[in-house]
This record gives C-alpha cells, sequence and structure tokens, in this order.
C-alpha cells in the first residue's frame, strides 16, 4: 500500500518551481524519512510513496513527475526491472536510483535499463536534495564510491578489434557522454554543440548501432564495450 498523501503544508516559496518526487521504498521508516524530508523543504514536494514497483506502475497516471527516486532491492519485481518499465512509460522523467548496493553489476545494471543517476543510502540529506535538483537539471548524479567504480570500468573498456560500426569520432563522444546518463541538452552543452547537431549524431548511432533507443545504445556500448 502506498504511503498516505503527501503534506499539503509543505513549504513553498513563491516565484520558485517545485520539483515533485515520487518515491519506491521497501522500508517503511526510510520511506516516510524521505518523504518528510522532501515535503519539508521548500521547492520540493512528494506526490506519491509506494511499498513495491507493483504498487507503484499500478497507481502511477499519465502526467509525469519531475523526478523517480527507486531502491533497488525491493520485494517482488526489483527495482532494476521496474527502472526498465518506467522509462518506457516516462521517456524523459530522470530516475534516480537510492539503495545499499554497490557493486559493478547492480550498477550497471541500473544504468543499463535507463536510470539517470546512482546514489547509496548513505548519502547525506543535503546531497539527496541537491541530486534531485542536479538530476532534474540534466545531470546524472553519483555516490562518489560509485563515480569512482564507473570511472574505473570504463578505463579499463577497450573495444574489440572485431566490434567496428564506423562510428565518428564525435558520435563515440556522444556515445559515451549517452553512457555517463547525459541528456541530448546536457551532451550539447558538454560537446559544445546544438542540440539540433545531437539529435542528428543520436539517428546516426541509432542506425549504426541498429537500436531504437537511448537505453538500446547504452545497453549495446557496455555489451560490446564500444567506448
Amino acid at each position: 500500500m502506498p504511503s498516505p498523501p503527501p503534506n499539503a503544508d509543505a513549504p513553498r516559496v513563491p516565484g520558485v518551481e517545485v520539483i515533485s518526487v515520487i518515491i519506491i521504498e521497501d522500508l517503511r521508516e526510510v520511506r516516510e524519512g524521505l518523504t518528510a524530508l522532501i515535503n519539508g523543504t521548500a521547492g520540493f514536494r512528494c506526490v506519491g510513496s509506494f511499498y513495491s514497483m507493483e504498487s507503484a506502475l499500478s497507481r502511477l497516471g499519465d502526467e509525469a513527475p519531475g523526478v523517480i527516486l527507486t531502491d533497488i532491492g525491493l520485494p517482488g519485481m526489483s527495482g532494476i526491472e521496474g527502472i526498465a518499465i518506467l522509462r518506457a512509460h516516462y521517456p524523459e522523467v530522470p530516475i534516480l536510483a537510492l539503495t545499499v548496493y554497490d557493486n559493478d553489476e547492480q550498477i550497471f545494471a541500473a544504468l543499463c535499463a535507463g536510470g539517470t543517476g546512482y546514489l547509496l543510502k548513505n548519502t547525506p540529506p543535503a546531497r539527496l536534495l541537491e541530486s534531485l535538483k542536479e538530476v532534474v537539471g540534466g545531470g546524472a548524479p553519483m555516490s562518489p564510491e560509485v563515480a569512482r567504480r564507473v570511472t574505473r570500468l570504463f578505463r579499463e573498456f577497450r573495444p574489440p578489434e572485431s566490434a567496428s560500426y564506423r562510428l565518428t569520432p564525435q558520435e563515440t563522444e556522444l556515445l559515451k557522454l549517452l553512457v555517463e546518463g547525459h541528456y541530448v541538452k546536457t551532451a550539447a552543452r558538454a560537446m559544445n554543440i546544438s542540440t539540433n547537431t545531437v539529435s542528428f549524431h543520436l539517428k546516426n548511432i541509432y542506425q549504426k548501432l541498429q537500436v531504437h533507443s537511448k537505453t538500446e545504445a547504452v545497453a549495446k556500448a557496455l555489451r560490446e564495450r564500444l567506448i
């Protein structure tokens, strides 16, 4: 069952856009603590909190939230399976994993499924709120321990000589940014090119890799070590 409705008396600041957050977390004390933190902070509002992924998926409507904050180790359907479904339902909504798991397999599975960022549950409240703002703004926040693992594994990746899709240098750079969690706008800023140019390169990447989405492109890049 979902937690009680969010606090309607959460502080509001005139002229400040409120970030709506959905929480999926099976531990009641953690779920309620996150809800209280978000509703008690100006500029944020919890619009739904759920015990399981199944409960969330059955109750979420067509109106997209600002960000989804989900655990990975959930009862029933895992958070990773749920992220893939949520990504298909809300293609543009950032999905932030908040979990105790810090192993390589779980991290990359969550990111390949469509996760936008990955935080550990020892993240301080202030940093968690900062990460919610960051991910809504197009970033890909990660706990320091996770970021170190991702960086190390990226350095170790070497594309097999047989795997050549004739990607141009810019396409390869864009693909790397996608793997890191960037969107069109943030990738355009990182590459110092327009969003239209990014979309053009993205279309070519999809054609060359024979995929149909960012998630599929990222998964193939990681699986075949293309970056």
